[in-house]
């Protein structure tokens, strides 16, 4: 097949409107016709923070108070007093916050404990729940 002879033989198209009836506002820079950006206004993008999401660990009689506070630690990077304050939270209260995240990393890191407390045969369980505060 030649497509040379095909494409030279094809009429061009042009696309100007030569009959097109000329607008009394023709250089008007404020008609949206003869400026399609006039109408458009230039605003600063509001840009919402994520929702929040608390990863909460809840309290068992198994898991050793010792892995709550190395999982504090090396998850969500408590120091050693406030991993203890917070595993004394979950051990009195049944549950409490390890942090704070946007959702995707808040579910990231609850699998990842959930992961790591399984494979250590504990029960330890860690669940994303929305966080309402500030």
């Amino acid at each position: 097949m030649m497509l040379n002879n095909l494409s030279n033989s094809t009429p061009r198209l042009d696309w100007h409107y030569p009959n097109k009836p000329v607008s009394p506002r023709a250089h008007d820079e404020h008609d949206p016709e003869q400026n399609p950006q006039a109408d458009v206004l230039v605003a600063e993008p509001e840009i919402a923070k994520p929702p929040m999401y608390a990863v909460v660990m809840y309290n068992d009689n198994y898991t050793p108070m010792e892995f709550v506070v190395y999982v504090l630690q090396s998850e969500f990077k408590h120091n050693t007093d406030s991993a203890v304050e917070i595993m004394l939270s979950i051990h009195n209260s049944g549950k409490g916050i390890a942090g704070i995240y946007p959702k995707d990393i808040a579910e990231t890191k609850a699998k990842k404990v959930n992961s790591l407390a399984h494979r250590e045969g504990y029960p330890l369980l860690t669940q994303i729940e929305p966080h309402q505060g500030e």
